[in-house]
């Protein structure tokens, strides 16, 4: 079904990492690519955007890591820098309506002990944290681990805290915790991506935090996702949605929103689980994965930038109901004697992201005297072509969520940070390994037909 003889193509459906990576991998093995992008603009849910008086700040991914292999690589490859997110002087934690105080040491080291009850059995579960499903494939591996295996992605991540040996404010302090973490209720957060994260930062929280927390990009995640879409010879067309793709053994036909058909070899649909709904599949997606995109992830959260008067070295927690679970100082602006920080909330609906008075009534909860000045980010939830923060997985979903799109029986694949085996749908380096992983699977397909 190609539109060219002499080499075989595919379309990429999505410009972020992983569909900027997939189509520079491909290219490099003498593949036609076309890139189609429903956004008016590449990185997909990594965008650095000016902000708060002309500050560049990341309204989604925002993190990076030389612990993170595959990020990192690109990181080298582009000559890009790294700087550590400030350390903080003041802790706030909320508690059953007791607002308590400390360092960020002593925040630190009241969760540690509750992290390593959460992330209990990481070891057993994931002897090769970036083959996750590694144990059910093996067949020395003891029954009784497997179904303690399965039986640990059942219940929530905090009810192992719920035994009766810790306190509330224990609880609670996991709670807010989580709460941002998984971007959604910890109420129905699979316990197994917590234990996950774990295996993927040598089951330390403390090197979990330095991940997912500490070090930002001196360019921002611009000056990476710009830097690899420079090395795409092919055409990227923005503001361009795909509406429907019909896939076979051989071939597909992906029809854009404007009515045109384009044909190809293969597509590799990078959209986030919350959006594949935007698109139609024919044949239809299996029942399955139809089943995934129906339940939706996790992720209803938010992430919001806000600018307070003073300087400000804090960090700040609330457990779930309240609109911003956690909270912590990123940008000291001594020229304007001002503070940006970011936080982030378990639930979209509970704050308007660019409103002064939502955000101030969210900070009050920690009575530390913050006075809002601007604030802003971006509703991913709301957004239809993403439909959510980042990927976290529901109860269940471990094993009946993200891998369930890792099959095909025709040139339909997806790739994305959704679906990634390591860092799944939380930081940028999940994303270039989908598409790193699923760009050589074609190439090797291709090769093959010849």
């Amino acid at each position: 079904m190609s539109d060219n003889t002499s080499h075989p193509s595919v379309i990429v459906v999505g410009a972020g990492f992983s569909g900027l990576v997939a189509a520079r991998e491909l290219e490099s093995a003498g593949v036609d690519v076309r890139v189609y992008e429903a956004r008016d603009r590449i990185g997909g849910r990594a965008w650095t955007d000016r902000r708060l008086g002309g500050h560049d700040l990341e309204m989604g991914a925002t993190w990076v890591h030389w612990m993170q292999p595959f990020v990192w690589t690109e990181i080298t490859r582009y000559g890009q820098e790294i700087y550590p997110s400030p350390d903080i002087d003041q802790a706030y934690w909320w508690s059953e309506g007791v607002v308590h105080q400390g360092t960020e040491h002593d925040l630190d080291e009241a969760l540690s002990e509750l992290q390593e009850r959460i992330f209990d059995g990481s070891r057993d579960f994931f002897p090769y944290p970036h083959d996750p499903l590694a144990i059910l494939d093996d067949p020395n591996t003891d029954p009784e681990l497997i179904d303690r295996f399965r039986r640990a992605d059942e219940g929530s991540v905090l009810d192992c805290l719920r035994t009766g040996e810790f306190t509330q404010e224990q609880i609670d302090l996991a709670d807010s915790y989580w709460s941002a973490g998984y971007q959604g209720s910890t109420a129905t957060a699979s316990p197994l991506m917590a234990k996950h994260w774990a295996s993927l930062s040598d089951h330390r929280s403390s090197l979990m935090d330095e991940q997912t927390l500490r070090f930002k990009l001196t360019k921002g995640m611009r000056g990476l996702y710009e830097s690899i879409a420079a090395d795409v010879r092919g055409p990227i067309a923005l503001s361009t949605p795909v509406a429907r793709i019909e896939h076979t053994a051989d071939g597909v036909e992906v029809t854009l929103h404007d009515g045109s058909v384009q044909r190809a070899d293969a597509v590799i649909v990078t959209a986030p689980i919350g959006s594949l709904s935007n698109i139609e599949f024919e044949p239809p997606l299996a029942g399955d994965q139809q089943e995934v995109i129906a339940d939706g992830t996790n992720s209803v959260g938010f992430k919001i930038w806000i600018k307070v008067a003073g300087h400000q070295s804090v960090i700040a927690g609330a457990p779930g109901q309240h609109a911003i679970s956690l909270l912590r100082s990123e940008k000291f602006l001594d020229e304007e004697d001002a503070t940006i920080l970011v936080g982030f909330g378990s639930d979209h609906s509970r704050i308007v992201l660019d409103d002064v008075a939502s955000a101030q009534a969210a900070v009050d909860v920690w009575q530390a005297g913050l006075t809002v000045l601007e604030c802003g980010g971006h509703d991913w939830v709301a957004d239809p072509w993403s439909g959510q923060t980042w990927a976290t997985l529901r109860s269940g979903q471990f094993f009946g969520g993200w891998s369930r799109f890792h099959t095909a029986d025709t040139r339909l694949r997806f790739a994305g940070a959704d679906f990634a085996k390591g860092w799944n749908g939380v930081v940028v380096d999940g994303a270039i390994e989908s598409g790193i992983v699923t760009a050589r699977k074609l190439i090797g397909e291709f090769a093959g037909s010849r």
